[in-house]
This record gives structure tokens, sequence and C-alpha cells, in this order.
């Protein structure tokens, strides 16, 4: 499992063989959430929602899943 970004406590992964709509994993200590690539939409887990909001305009995860 690639780790393909971090920022402010929060890893980013791509999983190359995961199926489904487009997605990355996101790590946030014991919490765990996974995103569309488009829209970066909450499809499954959770991230903590002070800590998510401030980790998503930054600049590696714009380059990931630019916002709408």
């Amino acid at each position: 499992m690639p780790r393909i970004a971090e920022f402010y406590g929060i890893a980013i992964y791509m999983y190359y063989r995961d199926h489904g709509v487009p997605h990355f994993h996101a790590v946030y200590g014991e919490y765990e959430a996974v995103l569309t690539i488009r829209g970066l939409r909450v499809i499954e887990g959770r991230l903590p929602q002070r800590d998510w909001e401030l980790a998503r305009g930054h600049r590696p995860l714009r380059r990931i899943a630019p916002l709408e």
C-alpha cells in the first residue's frame, strides 16, 4: 500500500488493485476513511471533521483530487 502523501498527520494511500469508483484512503491516527478522488466525498469510514476541513485545501491533496 504505497503512501502517496502525508500532511497535518493525515497519510494518503492508494491501492492499485482496488475496484469500484476511483478513490484513496486517508489515515489519521485511529481514524480511516475512503474518499472519492472526484469531489472528495467520504464513501467509507470517517475522519475528525476539524482536521479534515484543515487538510482538505492542502496542496498535495488538491493534486490528487482537484476540488470542484
